[in-house]
């Protein structure tokens, strides 16, 4: 078979496998996932094994700590899933109803979509997430991961269709998609009418390809360049804390701030400090002209600067003269994702969070929290940027559609 037959009859599979699937009441899912995590649990050792070979064919790649596992990882995965497990199903909830002058009853239920796709990079967390979300939301699920984690996702996969199929769930609900070029993912991105839905988790690079490329519907996830505004009557303390944590406890992901902003009448209070504690946290600025007359050790920023998503211990740091100003420097360079306020006044958090567009906003705490298992989502897919369907952490309910359920007695229109 050519790569596009075999794409095509995994995606056939997973068709047949979403209708069976749609119907299954929660219990069946839930002990699908338990016994998924057990599985998982149970055979750590050969995920690791298949882990390590991708991790030693390219260990100086800079995404290899999305990619290496270890036992703590899986273990969390597993525990990931029995979370899932926990969560109220979304399939079968009524959005709204009501009953006509006519006696018609109206409901609008939510429904699985079907197949979802997903497209991803380096990360084999992701396979079990995305499986465990796309299940218990009625869903067949066809993975497409990158090939720095193919030894990775195969063994997962097959980890959890064993699993899923020990405990009844339809043959090839969880599959993964064959190949490992672009031309697979190529033919994925054009099984329209096979697969209802895309959803690519990744760099700028990926994104751009999935939603100009795909003729499949895309929930399109973006990337993260969040910021950091400090505002005239920010608690300092409490600043430097939210900007360290936004930037250095884990660099490497979206929702990782790549932006402060610090108000220009506190900037001789708080910049000195904070490029102290930047400095020794091992993060190296990107500033303009006056943040650097507080450093030697600031590099000047350029525009390139501004619109990076770095995913290292990077940040790019200007001072602005009115919260306006900032507002309108991350409308004109961030991505939509999350930016945070540090402030003591009400009336800026409000000025802040009305004058941005973008998908999460904190007050007073990190960028970091934009996540739905911090949300209280369980897992997540992704989060999304864009303002269609879903937008920021998608958990369950954003992996269902809906359908009008319209009850009569006999009424007939005139």
């Amino acid at each position: 078979m050519t790569t596009a037959e075999e794409v095509l009859a995994v995606a056939q599979r997973a068709r047949a496998a979403a209708a069976a699937l749609a119907p299954m009441p929660r219990a069946g899912k839930d002990a699908a996932l338990l016994a998924m995590a057990d599985a998982l649990a149970a055979r750590t050792a050969e995920v690791l094994e298949a882990n390590r070979r991708d991790v030693d064919r390219d260990p100086d790649n800079p995404l290899v700590d999305r990619l290496r596992l270890d036992e703590n990882r899986v273990t969390a995965m597993a525990d990931g899933l029995r979370q899932v497990a926990k969560l109220p199903d979304p399939v079968g909830e009524v959005v709204r109803g009501s009953t006509l002058p006519n006696g018609l009853q109206l409901r609008q239920v939510r429904v699985p979509m079907g197949v979802i796709g997903i497209i991803y990079e380096a990360r084999p967390n992701v396979t079990v997430d995305a499986a465990g979300l796309c299940l218990k939301s009625g869903n067949a699920v066809l993975l497409r991961g990158s090939s720095s984690a193919r030894a990775s996702n195969a063994i997962l996969v097959q980890i959890l269709a064993d699993a899923a199929g020990g405990a009844g769930l339809p043959d090839g609900c969880i599959a993964l998609v064959p190949g490992t070029d672009h031309e697979s993912a190529k033919h994925l991105m054009r099984a329209r009418g096979l697969v209802d839905v895309l959803i690519p988790r990744g760099g700028a690079g990926l994104i751009r390809s999935v939603v100009e490329e795909s003729t499949v519907p895309v929930i399109e996830t973006g990337v993260g360049n969040c910021h950091v505004y400090v505002d005239a009557t920010a608690d300092l303390d409490m600043a430097v804390d939210i900007m360290l944590n936004a930037k250095t406890q884990r660099p490497s992901v979206c929702n990782a701030a790549e932006s402060m902003l610090v108000h220009a009448e506190i900037a001789d209070a708080f910049l000195p400090r904070a490029l102290t504690a930047l400095k020794d946290a091992g993060v190296t600025v990107h500033g303009d002209a006056r943040v650097a007359s507080y450093s030697k050790d600031v590099v000047p920023a350029t525009d390139e600067d501004w619109a990076a998503e770095y995913l290292s211990l990077d940040l790019a740091v200007g001072v602005v003269d009115s919260l306006p100003d900032a507002v309108a420097h991350i409308r004109k360079w961030g991505s939509g994702h999350t930016e945070a306020i540090v402030t003591q006044s009400l009336a800026a958090s409000q000025q802040f969070v009305a004058g941005l567009d973008s998908a999460a906003v904190m007050i007073n705490a990190s960028t970091r929290f934009t996540d739905g298992e911090q949300f209280g989502f369980g897992a997540e897919i992704g989060i999304s940027n864009q303002k269609l369907h879903a937008r920021g952490p998608m958990g369950l309910p954003e992996l269902t559609s809906t359908t009008w359920v319209v009850t009569g007695s006999g009424q007939l229109r005139s």
